[in-house]
């Protein structure tokens, strides 16, 4: 079955900012924040058996610990973000909500501008899917600019079925019309397939959200997936059937996920979870059952 290879301590912490060189390629990981999740309430078919034997992964407080950022994708002088984070906003945890504890961002800008970057040299922003963790400096303003988004210079790309359903959002999400028309003079909508940035392509995989997107970085003979909400825990690695409550589609979303599991143990292949705690980058390993996931 497969499995990943992890360090115990480094599945209970939100990531820390991570480059490498992939072929022709800078990546890195941009970190803005990071959201609790309930175990139980995000995935729904799990049980507190379960739970007893993935504990490694759990917080003090018994949450799965998620990241939240973006990844910075570097050919040159040239860049392109993948999705945006939370923005400088922070929510406590609601006893209320079956999903989420406390959730925070604010840290993206700050990051980039470790990393060399500022706002105005990303040329595009691929978003993965209409969700407020994803899109947050797309439309929030930056501290002490003109009141325009941070990321106001550049494109922003969604999958076509993605933004033209984006009135249609579950309202829990809170997507709201004030954040569509901030998004609105600078959308774009991508398909399968079509290359958007130099050796990057967007892969459809709805599910999650109906137009969900991933996109597939290729340089130098290897390749990095960036599945965004396809895999939201290490654990789904080997547990692909858990699909999260959230998911507009469960059977769908587990469809994409047994396929994407299969090509991250592809030789010469990376993924990217951005909300996989501080291992946001690895590849899967198919191992004996038996032997530990």
């Amino acid at each position: 079955m497969p499995a990943t290879t992890v360090q115990g301590e480094r599945l209970r912490r939100p990531s820390r900012a991570r480059t490498f060189h992939l072929g022709d390629l800078r990546i890195s990981h941009v970190p803005d924040g990071a959201v609790q999740l309930r175990p139980r309430g995000w995935f729904p078919a799990s049980t507190a058996e379960d739970w007893v034997r993935y504990a490694d992964h759990l917080d003090p407080e018994g949450y799965l610990v998620a990241g939240i950022g973006g990844l910075l994708v570097e050919y040159g002088d040239r860049a392109l973000l993948i999705d945006s984070g939370f923005g400088p906003d922070a929510a406590p945890a609601d006893p209320e909500n079956p999903w989420i504890g406390a959730i925070h961002g604010g840290r993206l800008l700050d990051n980039l501008a470790e990393l060399g970057r500022v706002p105005g040299e990303i040329e595009a922003v691929a978003v993965t899917h209409l969700h407020t963790d994803h899109i947050g400096w797309a439309w929030h303003p930056a501290p002490g600019g003109d009141g325009r988004p941070a990321l106001a210079g550049a494109a922003y790309l969604f999958g076509a079925d993605e933004w033209n359903g984006r009135h249609r959002i579950p309202a829990e999400h809170g997507i709201t019309e004030e954040i569509l028309a901030a998004l609105e003079p600078r959308a774009r909508t991508v398909v399968d397939g079509e290359e958007i940035f130099p050796g990057v392509r967007v892969l459809a995989t709805p599910g999650h959200t109906v137009g969900h997107t991933a996109y597939v970085i290729e340089s130098g003979g290897r390749r990095l997936i960036a599945f965004g909400d396809a895999l939201h825990s290490p654990v789904q690695i080997g547990r692909p059937e858990w699909s999260a409550g959230p998911d507009v589609d469960a059977d769908r979303s587990a469809e994409h996920r047994r396929r994407l599991v299969a090509e991250l143990a592809e030789p010469g292949t990376l993924g990217y979870g951005v909300h996989f705690a501080d291992v946001v980058f690895g590849r899967a390993e198919f191992v004996a059952a038996g032997e530990g996931e």
